[in-house]
């Protein structure tokens, strides 16, 4: 027994004093009408309804059930509603996570954008380059450069970024410009934790040729910026994507490297646990970014100009 639906037919029936009036009110025969009443009337073990042929009126346990049915219904009514419009307009707290970097470069702006449309949304940002666990940290939505982390989640491609090679021009002056990648062997070269590959770093030459380069070096972190800005004061090489190099590039304090060779792109998505019942917080928010970052340049999938 649907213990709901048994509400609505018993309050139905109380309201029109008649089991043939409910059954034509709510499409039903009045056989199914009587049972759902005979059913809850069981499983309360209480009469609800003194039953005449004339008349259908209220026992003294009825009246008290009754009462408290409209109001359970009603509460139900409401409470689907704000259900239906928290479906349809954002409400309540995103939890969203990114990278440290891209966090402060490109989701802030975009968080800005997007409270400027919704201002009763609230966002909790969490800044991390590892990948987390949506469902167990319940992030509703996380934006993730290269790898989506899990086949468990959706993802929605925003755009890419390249990796670039780079050194300072002190660093250069001193040990020289490596010419293919295979003499980044020879350079100290700064290793990312979360990469691809740590130690491996992957080009592909003007024939489209995949060439690979074994490095190594004596600084390794789990944060790109801090490696660009070790690199920038000349401590090596880095290769980090052009959202983070992109500003010393411009500056002259770091050099972009083998520009005959191109390392693959990183993609760059949004991802989340799940199509099923999808909120109008995350569905919006997701399809801001695409918008956003569609239009935007400033991902900068070229590598940039020295100066």
């Amino acid at each position: 027994m649907d213990r709901f639906d048994a509400l609505r037919v018993f309050t139905q029936v109380v309201e029109f004093g008649s089991f043939a009036r409910a059954a034509e009110r709510l499409r039903m025969s009045t056989s199914a009408v009587s049972r759902h009443v005979a059913e809850l009337e069981a499983h309360l073990q209480n009469r609800l309804l003194n039953r005449t042929t004339r008349r259908v009126t209220l026992t003294e346990a009825g009246r008290a059930f009754y009462d408290r049915s409209v109001q359970l219904l009603q509460d139900l009514e409401e409470a689907e509603n704000e259900a239906a419009r928290s479906a349809r307009l954002p409400r309540g707290t995103l939890k969203v996570s990114t990278s440290v970097n891209f966090g402060v470069r490109h989701t802030a702006p975009a968080i800005t954008g997007f409270l400027e449309r919704y201002p009763e949304l609230s966002f909790d940002i969490s800044l991390s380059d590892r990948v987390v666990d949506l469902v167990e940290e319940g992030v509703d939505v996380a934006i993730r450069i290269g790898s989506v982390g899990s086949d468990s989640v959706v993802a929605r491609r925003l755009g890419e970024t390249q990796v670039v090679p780079c050194a300072s021009p002190e660093y250069l002056a001193r040990r020289g410009a490596p010419r293919t990648p295979e003499e980044l062997a020879a350079h100290n070269c700064l290793t990312y934790e979360y990469g691809p590959s740590r130690d491996l770093w992957r080009f592909v030459d003007r024939d489209g040729r995949e060439r690979l380069a074994r490095v190594s070096g004596n600084l390794h972190s789990n944060n790109g910026d801090l490696l660009a800005e070790a690199a920038a004061q000349g401590a090596g090489i880095v290769y980090q994507p052009t959202f983070i190099v992109g500003d010393a590039v411009r500056a002259g304090r770091l050099v972009p490297l083998l520009q005959d060779f191109q390392a693959p792109p990183l993609p760059i998505y949004a991802a989340y646990p799940s199509r099923k019942h999808l909120s109008a917080k995350v569905r919006l928010f997701v399809d801001f970014l695409v918008e956003r970052f569609a239009e935007s340049k400033d991902l900068l999938a070229s590598p940039p100009a020295a100066p």
